[in-house]
């Protein structure tokens, strides 16, 4: 129980942390491939429940500190557009944390932007959720039996503080700001990607379908 309960915290807050944090999957691939003999699925089910956790007080935290104390009015409205349009597509919204959920693509930054919005969380609890027990309980089966056919000397395969890491994460951080700055409503309305002038006023779009 014990191990669980640590399991649960380690989940929880390698998800809390938004960048530069390792992968979450690498977990639970180390798990498969030192205990194979565990009861994945059931790991699995406590790790998505603590990444969902993590990740929704993640977004929550981009509101109250990035959106309420950084980012200036215009830059509000502008996500506000977003905002109005993605409330019309909750089916993709869905959809696109599902996927993110199933892949090993990191999902801080969607969790950030999203809480920039101020959108309902409960859209993308459920799809994350589901997506990460399934993800989690694969690499964990996977390494299991990749396990009982070689020995694992080191553990070298968690070591992620790569150039490669380090110039993904500050990419995302580089995308994060981006989004702030695009210019929603001219994007959606008119299909031209432009980044949103300094000082200047964002109108809303009507509801849209």
């Amino acid at each position: 129980m014990s191990r669980m309960l640590l399991l649960f915290i380690a989940v929880f807050f390698l998800n809390l942390i938004p960048a530069f944090a390792p992968p979450t999957w690498m977990v639970f691939s180390y798990l498969g491939f030192r205990s194979p003999s565990l009861n994945l699925p059931l790991l699995g089910a406590i790790g998505a429940s603590a990444a969902t956790s993590g990740r929704l007080v993640l977004a929550r935290l981009s509101d109250r500190i990035v959106r309420r104390r950084f980012l200036s009015e215009a830059s509000k409205r502008n996500i506000d557009v977003l905002r109005e349009r993605l409330e019309w597509r909750r089916k993709l919204t869905f959809s696109i944390f599902l996927f993110y959920a199933f892949s090993p693509l990191p999902s801080n930054y969607l969790f950030i932007s999203y809480g920039l919005t101020t959108m309902d969380l409960k859209l993308v609890a459920i799809p994350f959720f589901l997506g990460r027990w399934v993800s989690y309980s694969f690499w964990g089966f996977t390494s299991a039996a990749l396990a009982r056919r070689i020995s694992l000397e080191s553990t070298d395969a968690l070591a992620y503080l790569s150039w490669y890491f380090i110039g993904s994460q500050t990419l995302i951080l580089c995308l994060i700001y981006l989004f702030t700055r695009v210019d929603w409503n001219l994007l959606l309305t008119k299909k031209i990607l432009r980044l949103l002038p300094r000082g200047s006023k964002v109108a809303s779009v009507p509801h849209g379908r």
